[in-house]
């Protein structure tokens, strides 16, 4: 019976469906981990405004999934298995998409016989199943993110592609086009990793068209290609956007016509030009030209995806961000107008810009704002030369150092700027003197990255600051953007991975291959590592198989099919190196960032299949046919998918982990109950999983939950003061006039003879602030200067200064008590008043923002801070006022010095015991769980670090009963062996000793040793090049190592003390380097 490829290509693509679908199902998140996950199911769930630039697709069809939750804590699971489900799609069409090609490849001259047939869907099987199984892919996978969905979409697209080009000479060829514009429309609605599919679908139209290819030709399609794309990408929705926006301002202002009408008209306006071009081609008989509108009419469908944003917007939903309630607003929103970036990735500012003069002034963008009253449109911000252009001695070519807030990690690892003594301070010996020991010291390694930042600054006055050299820029691209944050990521996902601990050029994150002689050369002795790097969940080993086989692919296509390699080649490097060039990464990101480039990774995966064919040609004469193509079936998969399912697993294994959840109930609940508690977070990583738990769970809708960073933007403040669930507005005197766009960004410091020793109460600060008379102006300042008003802008005469940085907060003492802000057995140490002084530079608008609610609150709602920070401001400059309770620390009017700027605040162990034994934890101290590094660190650490206190502060009252239930919860919850971070570990220590469990204290010391002896081993078996480079390792362990015998010298464990204080100088007598350092 002859072999029925084409029943059994259909069959095998929905096998490896229903595999990966399985996979998948078995490991998927069962709730809302960290990161962006929380926001995602949040606004997907109930039709929300997640951040820019907006995933309105993704957010309908994840409220789709939401409608089969039976229960609100399976929402989460629900919009999950979104991913679930198009991570498996993209497997079925990456599978079609290896055995098409790889048919062509090989069938192109001879007949296609039984077992070329069985090879070509082996290659489909193995390449689709290696992606299946791939680090970063299956990241995506198990989790609500845009990236499973934006890889369906890329899978999807290029299948399309070939299919189009297959049947493009048939006589309804060209409804694939229709459905490639329609599909690429929706790609706006999901993420932009859609569209870099582009180019390679006009290759293949370009190739299929032109059989013969001559360089220019050649040259000719790619700036076509990539042409479309910016077409597409930059100025389809973009200039759509600007249309609209323009029309409603048009029409509302100069006809008076309502709100919205202008948009109405210009949707309506277009949909007639569609028409009437539709019809007028039709009748013509012009084929092309009506293809073109019905494609270009179908991309316009598929932004209509983008309706949801200003009809939500306007709804005013809870989680709004940016409120996009017009296309203005949407047009910025698009634009990630809010996101810091460099200005072009080809010209632009660098960060020595920090250090450089002031530019020429330059307009900034004009922001309309509806005025009900009026019933028209006003420009709300005075924009003319508001901004500032960069000094152009910092401007040129290749921007990649560009960003002034990573100034010292660009000068740690890439050098430090260069400058000079400016002219007229030549002369100056003091300056020279001075210019000479801080290059010298920077260069000897006595002064660091930040040192020689604070000098520039300091002597900026005396020096001019050179900018860094194109070279340096080079490097940086070459060495970190494609070298750290691609090529690294690439052998993370087919030759294996160190470990799940994020890379910051310290011996982490590296990618790693299991054959020992070659990870030896790069990364050192690899016989005597640490245990916890040995079983580290994520230390995954393919032996460069995967790799070798994507290598294999590539050459294979490369040589049977020049112009289809071309193609793919293209895909590759758009989906890898290109979006690293175009999105400039500052050096360190907040976390890894392989999942945004997994589009260059389902190309390689691809190879990886048509290798599985390059190696049967190379082998096929071996044998016979039918013995050599099975065996090597079985070699290749076991090589590749299997090896890599079997690595990979428990690292990619989410299932029954509610940590996430976890932490954002223990926040939350650490927030007094039905009081109208205020709780600020910081950023989206203590945020994201609050706004979930409140969102679907409806869990403590009493807590109004405030970001204090986007207190810098209009929007959130105006949603601020309004009612959200169950939680009041802020409480605040600021009016949306006050604190507009461009209004009040930044308030400056300028003192004044008589005011600026003077502390005023903060009430009247806030008047001062909220004023629009003249004396509390920029201006008034220069006029009484004896200035020149018309040298300055509107702008900046209209900016806001404050006079005195001297603050005083009364203390309502009858609402502290009344609201149960604190009890009433503390009432005599309740202060009259809390004095702070503000920054003598200036605050920007979140500080105002935060200013405002503590002066209109006068303590009747408790306010929280969710820690993290060092920064005083995030604390509203009132650290020794703060009592911990839980996760948060709560703001009461009781001073208490703070020992450090880790341990802040009092703690009333009663209330905060109670607090921690009632938390739910998630299944946090189970061993079947996978602890990833968002778990141990943002769940393991802060708890630990939190709770560790209360054991102290236990052990201190006497409450030894209580001391040892706490012990032993963390104990269970968070076991030693499964978080790491031993650091906060030692708490528990000495509280075993307080609390007469010297077993288990020894117990667990000796656990801490053997970290650290671990450690130390490792460091010692490297060569002395290799122990300079891992100096830093080898003091943290030697200083954890000490803080534990010291606990052990402090409880007087005399048993054990002096063997082990033996022990340890002896494992430090073994590093020459330490020698050499004292």
């Amino acid at each position: 019976m002859a072999f029925n490829y084409k029943k059994w290509n259909i069959l095998m693509g929905w096998g490896v469906f229903l595999l990966s679908l399985l996979v998948y199902t078995l490991t998927v998140e069962p709730t809302v981990s960290f990161w962006d996950s929380g926001e995602y199911i949040a606004s997907s769930a109930k039709l929300q405004i997640a951040h820019p630039p907006g995933a309105p697709l993704l957010q309908m069809i994840g409220a789709f999934f939401a409608q089969f939750a039976l229960e609100a804590d399976q929402v989460a699971k629900m919009v999950n298995y979104m991913s679930v489900l198009s991570s498996a799609f993209t497997i079925l069409f990456l599978f079609w998409t290896i055995t098409n090609l790889t048919k062509k490849l090989v069938a192109k001259n001879g007949a296609f016989t039984d077992n070329k047939a069985f090879m070509v869907l082996t290659s489909g099987l193995v390449g689709s199943l290696t992606y299946t199984f791939s680090d970063s892919f299956w990241f995506n996978a198990v989790e609500t993110e845009v990236y499973a969905m934006a890889s369906l979409i890329i899978a999807l697209l290029i299948y399309l592609g070939i299919r189009w080009t297959d049947d493009l000479d048939e006589p309804r060829g060209n409804r694939w086009l229709l459905l490639i514009t329609f599909i690429i429309g929706l790609t706006f609605g999901v993420q932009f990793m859609g569209f870099l599919a582009i180019p390679t679908i006009v290759l293949m139209y370009f190739f299929k068209k032109h059989k013969s290819m001559s360089p220019k030709k050649f040259i000719v399609a790619n700036i076509v290609a990539i042409g479309i794309l910016l077409l597409i990408f930059k100025f389809s929705l973009t200039y759509v956007l600007k249309l609209f926006g323009w029309s409603e301002v048009f029409f509302v202002n100069n006809f008076g016509l309502p709100f919205n009408s202008g948009t109405i008209l210009m949707g309506l306006f277009l949909i007639t030009l569609f028409w009437m071009g539709l019809r007028y081609t039709k009748n013509k008989g012009f084929v092309n030209a009506n293809t073109s509108i019905l494609a270009l009419a179908f991309l316009f469908m598929g932004f209509s995806t983008w309706l949801m944003m200003p009809i939500r917007a306007n709804a005013h939903v809870v989680i709004n961000e940016n409120d996009p309630s017009d296309a203005r607003a949407l047009l910025a929103y698009y634009n990630r107008e809010q996101y810091p970036s460099a200005e072009s990735p080809f010209y632009g500012a660098y960060y020595s810009n920090r250090f450089g003069d002031f530019g020429e002034p330059m307009d900034d963008k004009p922001k309309y704002e509806k005025d009900e009253a009026l019933g028209r449109y006003v420009v709300a911000n005075k924009y003319k030369d508001a901004n500032q252009k960069p000094d152009k001695r910092h401007v040129g070519l290749l921007p990649r150092l560009w960003s002034d807030q990573h100034a010292e990690n660009y000068i740690a690892y890439f050098g430090p700027l260069d400058f000079e003594v400016k002219p007229k301070f030549k002369g100056n010996k003091e300056i020279a003197q001075t210019i000479a020991q801080i290059k010298t010291g920077f260069q000897n390694g006595d002064l660091d990255a930040s040192d020689y930042v604070r000098a520039l600054e300091t002597l900026d006055e005396y020096i001019t600051v050179h900018p860094p050299t194109l070279w340096q820029n080079l490097e940086y691209m070459l060495s970190y953007q494609f070298g750290y944050m691609y090529f690294r990521y690439l052998m993370w996902n087919f030759t294996g991975r160190q470990n799940d601990l994020q890379g910051r050029y310290d011996g982490n994150g590296e990618w790693l291959s299991g054959i020992q002689f070659l990870d030896e050369a790069r990364l050192g002795n690899q016989k005597y590592l640490p245990q916890d790097d040995l079983k580290n969940k994520a230390r995954n080993t393919y032996y460069f198989l995967p790799l070798i086989l994507g290598l294999l692919g590539l050459v294979f296509q490369l040589s049977k099919n020049p112009k289809q390699f071309w193609v793919f080649f293209v895909f590759f490097l758009f989906t890898g190196l290109a979006i690293q060039f175009y999105t400039n990464p500052t050096i360190f990101q907040p976390r890894e960032r392989d999942y945004s480039l997994v589009g260059s990774f389902y190309v390689f995966s691809l190879w990886i299949g048509m290798g599985v064919y390059g190696l049967y040609e190379m082998v096929k004469s071996l044998g016979r046919y039918r013995i050599v193509s099975r065996g090597l079936a079985v070699i290749c998969l076991a090589c590749a998918p299997v090896l890599m399912a079997f690595q990979n697993w428990d690292d990619h294994d989410r299932s029954n982990k509610f940590t996430a959840r976890a932490a954002a109930k223990a926040y939350l609940d650490s927030v007094q109950e039905n009081a109208g508690g205020i709780l600020f977070t910081i950023g989206d990583i203590d945020t994201f999983p609050l706004w979930y738990a409140q969102d679907i769970e409806n869990y403590r809708t009493d807590v109004r939950v405030v970001v204090s960073g986007y207190l810098s933007t209009d929007w959130y403040i105006d949603q601020m003061k309004r009612k959200a669930h169950e939680s009041d507005a802020i409480p605040s005197q600021m009016t949306h006039d006050k604190y507009h766009y461009g209004a009040r960004d930044v308030v400056y410091y300028r003192p004044i003879q008589g005011l600026k020793d003077k502390r005023w109460e903060i009430k009247d600060f806030m008047n001062w602030i909220a004023s629009d008379h003249p004396r509390t102006k920029i201006g008034y300042l220069f006029e009484s200067n004896g200035a020149d008003l018309s040298q300055y802008s509107d702008y900046t005469k209209e900016l806001v200064y404050y006079p005195t940085n001297k603050i005083r907060i009364p203390v309502n003492k009858e609402n502290v008590l009344s609201s149960g802000l604190v009890k009433a057995e503390d009432a005599d140490l309740i202060v009259d008043y809390i004095d702070i002084d503000l920054p003598e530079t200036g605050l920007t608008k979140n500080r105002i923002m935060m200013l405002d609610v503590l002066a209109n609150n006068d303590w009747q709602r408790p306010i929280y801070f969710s820690g993290g920070s060092y920064d005083d401001a995030e604390y509203i400059w009132m650290k020794d006022y703060l009592q911990l309770e839980g996760l948060a620390y709560k703001l009461i009017p009781i001073k208490t010095p703070n020992n450090n700027s880790i341990e802040l605040g009092r703690i009333d162990t009663e209330l905060m015991y109670q607090k921690v034994m009632d938390w739910e934890w998630g299944n946090s101290g189970s061993p079947e769980i996978y602890h990833d590094p968002e778990t141990r660190k943002h769940f393991g650490v802060i708890v630990r670090s939190t709770v560790g206190r209360l054991t102290e502060q236990l052990i201190r009252e006497g409450k030894v009963d209580k001391a040892r239930h706490i012990v032993e919860l963390i104990m269970e919850k968070v076991p030693v062996e499964y978080y790491g971070h031993y650091v906060f570990v030692e708490p528990y220590l000495d509280g075993y000793y307080k609390i007469g469990e010297t077993t288990k204290a020894r117990e667990l010391f000796y656990f801490l040793k053997s970290k650290y002896q671990d450690k130390l081993k490792y460091i010692g078996s490297l060569t002395l090049d290799r122990q300079y480079d891992n100096v830093e390792g080898l003091l943290r362990a030697i200083e954890g190592y000490k803080r534990i015998l010291g606990i052990v010298e402090s409880n007087h464990d005399n048993e054990i003390l002096e063997k082990e204080v033996e022990e340890f100088n002896e494992a430090l007598s073994k590093f020459e380097l330490l020698e050499e350092r004292t």
